[in-house]
């Protein structure tokens, strides 16, 4: 028994020192799993550093080109600001050359520089009216409201065209030239402002989806509307062919003779006369305009109305603003 205790313990000595190096195996495969986590970790952490370092540059890029975009627009605006102001310094020298020369035709000058002044405070309202409308669009205001909005731009394009009716009274030539409109406008001009048609097909891309009826109503509309362009467009060519015969018959005789004379007054006040009929040419297309303008609005809903004013407004707010940038792009 005194030869058996020594064994036990010996024996109990060489497990524990078996079990060691099993721990510290253990532990070792403990760390390398926590050192490659960390690898992990680190990787994952220096990716998203990278990204929020990526997405702050494209950021600041982002506000770079914003800002540049900006100060284009400022400078656009004030360079059509500025071509406003010549452009009126240079009628009101020409009301003062036509002054010294015959005063019918600066009474015609003065009519055409009114109107102009006019159409810019109307076209200041309107801007106005719009950005109102479009608040109240972006803020899902009811129909109670945009109504009222919308009811107060028709009633201002109602002005637009009273106006018109006056200057085409004063100097028909003005309205017809469309020196009161931006050049790329005048490209689009017809009779003194635009075409019903062409405004409808514009709207109907805008406006989509139509009900059938709607659509039903605008096609009709737009065919009638054309119908009538086409006819007032027949009109002015055979009044400018007719006016044309007018002039080339006949002549003023080199012995200048009562007879010749006569002739020649009598030429003249037929040519007139037929000069009179261009006011009753602006007036039809005006109506024209105005009627298809109503007609849209009875056709739509309160927010398609809404929506129409707006297509209709930026279409030819960027017009103008191609006309800025074109009189301002850099010449060789």
């Amino acid at each position: 028994m005194a030869d058996a205790s020594p064994r036990t313990d010996i024996s109990t000595d060489v497990d524990t020192d078996d079990k060691n190096p099993r721990f510290d195996r253990s532990q070792s495969l403990v760390a390398v799993a926590s050192d490659s986590s960390d690898r992990s970790k680190d990787k994952s952490d220096q990716k998203s550093l990278r990204r929020l370092a990526q997405n702050r540059e494209a950021a600041r890029k982002s506000r770079l080109r914003k800002k540049a975009y900006v100060q284009q627009l400022e400078s656009s605006r004030l360079k059509l600001t500025q071509l406003e102001q010549e452009l009126q310094r240079a009628r009101q020298q020409g009301i003062f050359i036509s002054n010294s020369g015959d005063q019918a035709h600066s009474m015609s000058g003065n009519g055409a520089m009114a109107f102009d002044v006019e159409y810019a405070r109307w076209l200041e309202e309107q801007n106005r009216q719009i950005n109102e409308l479009r608040a109240g669009v972006n803020s899902h205001a009811g129909d109670t409201e945009l109504r009222m909005i919308i009811d107060g731009i028709m009633a201002h394009y109602d002005e637009i065209f009273r106006l018109k009716a006056n200057a085409a009274k004063a100097d028909v030539f003005h309205l017809l030239s469309g020196m009161w409109k931006t050049p790329a406008e005048r490209c689009f001009l017809w009779l003194g402002g635009f075409r019903s048609s062409e405004l409808l097909k514009l709207l109907v891309n805008q406006l989509e989806p139509l009900t059938e009826q709607q659509l039903v109503g605008i096609t009709n509309l737009q065919q009638s509307s054309q119908q009538a362009e086409d006819a007032l467009s027949q009109g002015m060519e055979a009044l400018q062919q007719s006016l044309s015969e007018t002039l080339s018959t006949g002549s003023l005789g080199s012995s200048g003779s009562s007879g010749n004379v006569a002739n020649y007054m009598g030429q003249m006040a037929m040519a007139m006369g037929k000069l009179g009929t261009l006011e009753g040419f602006i007036k039809q297309a005006d109506n024209l305009r105005q009627q298809t303008l109503h007609q849209i609005h009875r056709i739509l809903t309160t927010r398609q109305s809404a929506r129409a004013l707006l297509a209709i407004h930026d279409y030819f707010s960027r017009l103008r603003a191609l006309s800025s940038l074109w009189l301002a792009r850099p010449r060789d």
